[in-house]
C-alpha cells in the first residue's frame, strides 16, 4: 500500500486532492433493488462495478474514490479506480474529475492503493468523508511527465493482468481434461465400472487433538483441514503436537498421500508431495492411500474436485450438526474406476499443466514485484 510519508517525501510538488479536482458527488444517485435489472450501463461503487442499470449519470472520464467500502485496512484491494464514458455512480464512492493539473489516469494511478488511514473518520466503521478526502496530498508533477508515468504504470499493469488471466486459465484446464478423458463422473456417461470409494482408495482418520495429554515431548508438525486446498497446501501456519513412535507409524504422511478434509468444505482434497520432510495429520482429515491396481493420487483429488462442484457429494455429507464426510460414509461412497493406465495417463497431463503453472505464477509474482516497484519509484520521482 503506497503510504502517505511516501507521496509527500517524493521529488516532485503536492497538492491536495481538493485543489486539483472537482468533486461531483452531489451528482451520484443510489441504488435500489429495481434499478439492479441488467442494462446497458455499468454502475459503480466503492468495490468496483457491480451490476447495470438502464441510463447514465455521466458521460466522461472519472476518478472514483472509496468513502465508505469498508475495505481501507486491506491494502491489496484498491480503493480508486477509473471509469470512461457512460456510468452510474452510487453513494459509496467519491466522484473526482481531474482539474488542469492533474491527469486523470495518474490521479487513478496515485490513488488506487493509497493509504488513506489518517483520513478516515468513524469509530466503528471506516469513512473517507469528502473533507477528509480533500486533504490528501497529491503529487503533481508536469502534466507531460504524468502521461508518460502513467502509461508506463499502465503497460506493467497490462502484463500483471494478462498472467493473472493466464494463471485463471490453467486453474481449469487439468479439470477440463478431466472431463474430456473420464466424462462427468456424477452421471458416469462413459459407463465405467463403479466400486466403493475405500476399494479405490482406502482411507484413514487423523489423530485427535487432546490438549491435556500434550507433553511438549514430542512436537511434530501435523496438518489441519485449513492447510489443504483444492489441489495444494497452505503451509503458512503449520502447528504442532505430540506423536509418540506409535503414533508416528500411524499417522505419519507419505509422498503421494491423499489429503481430504471431513469438515470445513467437506471433500476438499489435495495430493501430498512431501512438501514438509516429516509430517502427520489431524482427526478432521482423512488420509487416502490408492490401491496402485485400481488408481491414481490426481485422479482421486480430481474426481472429488469434479464430484464436489457437481453436487455428487451432498448424498454422502452429514448435515445434523455441522457438514462432514465421515469415514464410513467416504468409504462406502460409489465411484467410477476408469482402467488404472488411463488415469496415469491424465497424472502425467496434470503434472505437465502444473509445472507450466507453477512458470507462469513465477513471472506474475515477478510482475507484481516489478509493479510495485515502478509505482515506488513513480511516484518518488525517479522513474
Amino acid at each position: 500500500m503506497i503510504g502517505p510519508g511516501t507521496i509527500d517525501g517524493g521529488h516532485f510538488p503536492t497538492k491536495l486532492l481538493g485543489e486539483v479536482v472537482t468533486f461531483l458527488d452531489n451528482l451520484r444517485k443510489p441504488i435500489t433493488e429495481s434499478d439492479r435489472d441488467p442494462g446497458p450501463i455499468p454502475y459503480y461503487g466503492a468495490n468496483g462495478q457491480q451490476d447495470s442499470v438502464a441510463g447514465w449519470i455521466f458521460d466522461e472520464p472519472l476518478v472514483l474514490l472509496a468513502e465508505d467500502g469498508g475495505h481501507f485496512d486491506n491494502p491489496s484491494r484498491g480503493i480508486a479506480y477509473q471509469v470512461d464514458g457512460k456510468s452510474w455512480v452510487n453513494n459509496h464512492a467519491h466522484v473526482l474529475r481531474a482539474g488542469p493539473d492533474i491527469y486523470t489516469r495518474w490521479l487513478a494511478r496515485v490513488l488506487e492503493n493509497y493509504d488513506v488511514s489518517r483520513f478516515l473518520t468513524g469509530s466503528t466503521r471506516a469513512k473517507l468523508t469528502k473533507a477528509g478526502a480533500a486533504a490528501i496530498p497529491i503529487p503533481v508533477p508536469p502534466i507531460d511527465e504524468q502521461r508518460r508515468i502513467a502509461t508506463v504504470l499502465d503497460a506493467a499493469d497490462a502484463l500483471r493482468s494478462k498472467r493473472r488471466h493466464a494463471l485463471a486459465k490453467l486453474d481449469t484446464l487439468t479439470q477440463a481434461i478431466f472431463i474430456d478423458m473420464f466424462g462427468d463422473p456424477f452421471v458416469n456417461d462413459r459407463a465405467w465400472p463403479v466400486a466403493p470409494f475405500d476399494q479405490l482408495c482406502p482411507t484413514h482418520l487423523g489423530k485427535m487433538l487432546d490438549q491435556k495429554r500434550q507433553t511438549g515431548l514430542d512436537p511434530r508438525p501435523y496438518l489441519r483441514n485449513t492447510n489443504v486446498r483444492w489441489f495444494g497446501f497452505d503451509l503458512d501456519d503449520v502447528a504442532y503436537m505430540d506423536f509418540d513412535s506409535g503414533d508416528r507409524a500411524k499417522y505419519r504422511l507419505e509422498t503421494e498421500d491423499v489429503m481430504i478434509c471431513e469438515g470445513g468444505e467437506p471433500g476438499r482434497a489435495a495430493v501430498w508431495r512431501g512438501e514438509v520432510g516429516e509430517c502427520y495429520f489431524q482427526k478432521a482429515l482423512h488420509r487416502g492411500r490408492p490401491n496402485p491396481k485400481l488408481a491414481t493420487s490426481d485422479f482421486i483429488v480430481h474426481l472429488l474436485a469434479r464430484l464436489a462442484a457437481g453436487g455428487g457429494l451432498l448424498d454422502h455429507i452429514s448435515t445434523a450438526t455441522i457438514a462432514h464426510l465421515t469415514g464410513q460414509r467416504l468409504k462406502a461412497m460409489n465411484v467410477i474406476a476408469p482402467p488404472v493406465e488411463l488415469q496415469r495417463r491424465f497424472g502425467d497431463l496434470a503434472h505437465a499443466v502444473d509445472e507450466h503453472r507453477r512458470r507462469v505464477a513465477r513471472s506474475a509474482r515477478e510482475l507484481e514485484d516489478l509493479f510495485s516497484s515502478l509505482q515506488w519509484r513513480a511516484f518518488g520521482g525517479e522513474l
